[in-house]
């Protein structure tokens, strides 16, 4: 396959920059996979794992949580809210932070409060539950 160029990039760093033969990005409307010559696209992220296939067959999985993709006639650019090599993922504090969430949802007075917690809930659990399934 015809590699071509990736970069993908948090608040915190970049973490990858280089060459790659595919990637498969877990986009709003569900996963895709980007090739070489894949056609403009922009697309927000959903949480999920995004999987890198590197030149030489070597495969990174990468957790991320909200952000952006653009493909473009240079490649790839993933501008990710969250971005961690799953072996450095720790599910234990997501289980605990989606155990406080619960709890600050069900203490909530404010409905604006309350439903903002709410849809961070719901992304918590959905990140979850893709890292259960991979």
């Amino acid at each position: 396959m015809a590699p071509f160029h990736f970069d993908l990039v948090s608040p915190e760093k970049v973490l990858f920059d280089s060459p790659v033969v595919q990637v498969d990005v877990p986009g709003s409307e569900g996963y895709f996979g980007v090739l070489a010559g894949h056609a403009p696209l922009i697309t927000t992220l959903r949480p999920g794992v995004l999987v890198i296939y590197g030149e030489g067959g070597e495969e990174l999985r990468v957790v991320v949580n909200g952000g952006f993709a653009e493909v473009g006639p240079s490649g790839l650019t993933v501008l990710a809210d969250t971005a961690v090599p799953i072996e450095e993922f720790d599910l234990a504090v997501l289980a605990g932070t989606i155990k406080d969430t619960e709890e600050d949802v069900a203490d909530s007075t404010d409905d604006w409060q309350r439903d903002k917690l709410t849809r961070k809930l719901e992304q918590l659990r959905a990140l979850q539950a893709a890292l259960q399934a991979s």
